[in-house]
């Protein structure tokens, strides 16, 4: 990890697309997120990126989201390519300098309230 801090990663419907929903640990049906190997590219150069999800503990979870990644990149870049970054898959939530989350709301000591997080829906779910 050369020492970079920690970005950690959702990888259900931050990395993956997320549109069919749950489907299993070990099974992932749908498209990145646009713009995602391009910025996993970017944020290569200043952070040690780990992709975490409520499948990283279950079995096969880890091996399905490692085969989703190269698969797509393969499709948008070609069989011939190699990711020009690299990811951690951790069993357990790290220490991340900074986490991106579809379904997290950023405290900043004040608590929400218990009607809004009843209400709250991630950014591919809400009406627009």
């Amino acid at each position: 990890m050369n020492g970079k801090p920690i970005l950690c990663l959702d990888f259900d419907g931050v990395c993956h697309s997320y549109v069919s929903g749950w489907t299993g640990a070990d099974q992932i049906k749908d498209p990145p997120v646009e713009g995602l190997f391009e910025f996993l590219e970017e944020a290569d150069k200043h952070f040690a990126i780990h992709i975490f999800s409520s499948r990283s503990h279950q079995e096969g979870g880890i091996e399905a989201m490692k085969a989703w990644f190269y698969e797509w990149f393969s499709r948008q870049f070609g069989r011939e390519s190699i990711p020009p970054f690299e990811l951690h898959f951790p069993t357990v939530k790290p220490p991340a300098k900074v986490t991106i989350d579809d379904r997290g709301i950023l405290f900043m000591g004040i608590w929400p309230s218990v009607d809004g997080l009843r209400r709250f829906e991630p950014w591919n779910k809400k009406e627009i």
